[in-house]
């Protein structure tokens, strides 16, 4: 009785954490690019993810949005064993990236409506609307992506990402390029969504920016863990010392 008392509490402790990695190991040709990693990331938590380029940040994050398998160790979500092949796992998943992955001949409205479609919604037209009018763009929803600007472009690429209503949510570089609105504009969103309950993995280079956004900071140097902490407990320019190293 007592062993399966232990196993049902641990199995209500991993379904707490959204990411759980253990010896998390990457290598691509040889070379190590994730070396060992363990952390663990609970639900509804906005995390910041610091590294010099190079540390293996985005290499993590493509692991985690399962566009790439680790070389070792252990990955679950929700509790759950990262599996390449669980389409139920990556609709739980939404990539926001510098790269918007839109198709640019089209309009917003239909771009969401494609992506919808990719994941078998039968509201996708409705979800649509609503994420257009999120992200403030209800007003252009029918105009061409190629005409829009950087900022508006990223807050397409936001609703793309939220069009499947994801509880984890992998902002990789998401600021970059954007002016100071549009920055504070995805600030917002990405805070929102954490408000509402969804887990923020926010990669990103400025670190003054990610300790003021983020509750917790993980710092990667050269593929190895080297901070895992609450953003209150840090300075700018401890981060930036564990960056150097």
């Amino acid at each position: 009785m007592r062993s399966i008392e232990r196993s049902t509490s641990a199995q209500a402790a991993a379904a707490e954490l959204a990411v759980h990695a253990r010896n998390l190991r990457k290598v691509i040709d040889d070379r190590v690019i994730l070396d060992d990693l363990g952390f663990a990331i609970p639900r509804g938590r906005y995390i910041a993810l610091l590294g010099a380029n190079g540390a293996g940040k985005s290499t993590l994050m493509r692991i985690l949005s399962m566009l790439t398998p680790p070389s070792g160790g252990e990955l679950s979500l929700f509790g759950q064993p990262l599996r390449s092949t669980s389409a139920g796992m990556r609709r739980r998943i939404g990539l926001i990236s510098h790269q918007a992955m839109l198709y640019r001949d089209l309009s917003p409205r239909e771009n969401l409506r494609l992506f919808g479609k990719l994941y078998g919604m039968r509201n996708a037209d409705q979800r649509a609307t609503q994420l257009l009018q999120l992200v403030n763009l209800a007003d252009r929803a029918d105009d061409p992506v190629k005409n829009f600007s950087r900022g508006m472009t990223q807050r397409t690429a936001i609703a793309r990402a939220l069009m499947h209503d994801p509880d984890l949510i992998l902002a990789d570089e998401p600021f970059a390029g954007l002016d100071a609105p549009s920055t504070h504009t995805v600030e917002l969103l990405l805070d929102a969504l954490n408000k509402s309950g969804r887990t923020i993995l926010l990669a990103n280079h400025d670190i003054e920016q990610s300790l003021r956004l983020a509750q917790q900071v993980l710092v990667l140097r050269r593929g190895k863990l080297v901070l895992d902490c609450p953003s209150s407990q840090v300075s700018a320019a401890e981060v930036l010392k564990e960056i150097g190293g």
